[in-house]
């Protein structure tokens, strides 16, 4: 009969023992370091926190003016191509027309010539019919040439066409995906700096949003930075700081052009644009747009510059103040020039 005794059980071995012992200091080493990390790890401060929030939204609007200039050439790949293509179809069809015209006279042609000369001209009913009428076939023949020459350089410039479509529509693609690319990169700074954000209470984030670089308004800043009158002469400056003025309060987006919301370029582009002057689409070229001027020279309607990387503009309105949209989640709004890292200025032509 079967024993239903349990097995002996083998006592621990030294190894064994040494074995468990090291696994359970491991794991309460590991504990204690846990708590040392997370002890070693508080919460950032106010000022850490907000400093983090303006270096990435600094670096998002730089991408944004990247992405601006990304998808202004890509705007112009695409409308050279759509032309390319539109051109090629008309060569296209003066290419079948003149295919078309060849092959009835080579027809005409081979029709008339299916006998000899001598045998057509021997048997002709008229042999002066038939002699005005080869008269008219060596004339079809000169025709017969220069079409062949026609339909030989439509084909070319058929190919050639093409071949710049093709080349355009590669350059186009790879606009797409550096837009792609500079979008992806803007919009994970902002939700970087929403996530920080997020960690500051109701009244730091309110005081953070009230100092904020460019977001200080006439109404937080000193008396003597009161909103200057806008300027009625007439001038293309006054209506580009006329139409400055009217954005005021619209949100800022990032790539926005209007009329609804902007982002700093497209708002400087725009009110020029209303005064009939063409301004590029991004800071970087848009300093270089005019003519440079000193801080102390600066007039109503100047463009004015911030930061190393000359990544943000604004329209000068008079006395030590700008209208300028400043960041996600901010308006259109006066603030005075100081309040951001001056880079320079230049006056649109």
């Amino acid at each position: 009969m079967a024993s239903h005794r349990k097995p002996r059980q083998r006592p621990l071995s030294g190894g064994t023992v040494r074995t468990a012992a090291t696994i359970a200091f491991a794991g309460a080493a590991t504990a204690t370091a846990l708590e040392g990390t997370s002890q070693a790890d508080p919460r950032p401060t106010t000022g850490q926190i907000t400093a983090e929030v303006d270096r990435l939204y600094e670096e998002a609007e730089a991408a944004t003016e990247r992405y601006n200039g990304a998808k202004e050439r890509a705007d112009e790949a695409e409308r050279e191509l759509t032309g390319l293509r539109e051109e090629t179809a008309r060569r296209t069809e003066q290419l079948n027309t003149a295919r078309g015209a060849l092959g009835t006279l080579a027809a005409s042609q081979y029709r008339s010539g299916s006998l000899g000369t001598a045998v057509q001209l021997a048997l002709a009913d008229d042999p002066q019919e038939y002699l005005a009428q080869a008269s008219f076939i060596s004339r079809a023949g000169e025709r017969n040439a220069a079409g062949i020459t026609t339909v030989r350089r439509k084909l070319d410039e058929v190919g050639a066409l093409r071949e710049r479509a093709s080349g355009r529509l590669a350059d186009l693609s790879a606009r797409r995906d550096e837009l792609a690319g500079h979008k992806a990169e803007i919009e994970g700074k902002l939700a970087a700096a929403k996530q920080l954000l997020a960690k500051l209470t109701a009244e730091e984030r309110a005081a953070y949003e009230a100092q904020a670089p460019g977001n200080v308004s006439p109404a937080t800043a000193a008396p003597a930075a009161a909103p200057p009158p806008a300027p009625a002469d007439g001038s293309r400056a006054a209506r580009a700081v006329a139409f400055a003025y009217g954005a005021i309060g619209k949100p800022y987006v990032w790539g926005a052009t209007g009329p609804g919301s902007y982002d700093c370029s497209g708002l400087t582009q725009a009110a020029w644009r209303s005064a009939g002057v063409a301004l590029p689409r991004t800071t970087y070229t848009q300093i270089n747009a005019g003519r440079r001027v000193s801080r102390d020279q600066l007039a109503p309607g100047d463009l004015v510059f911030f930061y190393s990387g000359v990544t943000h503009v604004g329209l000068y309105v008079g006395n030590g103040q700008m209208v300028h949209a400043p960041r996600p989640g901010s308006t259109v709004r006066l603030a005075p020039i100081d309040s951001m890292p001056w880079a320079g200025a230049s006056r649109p032509a």
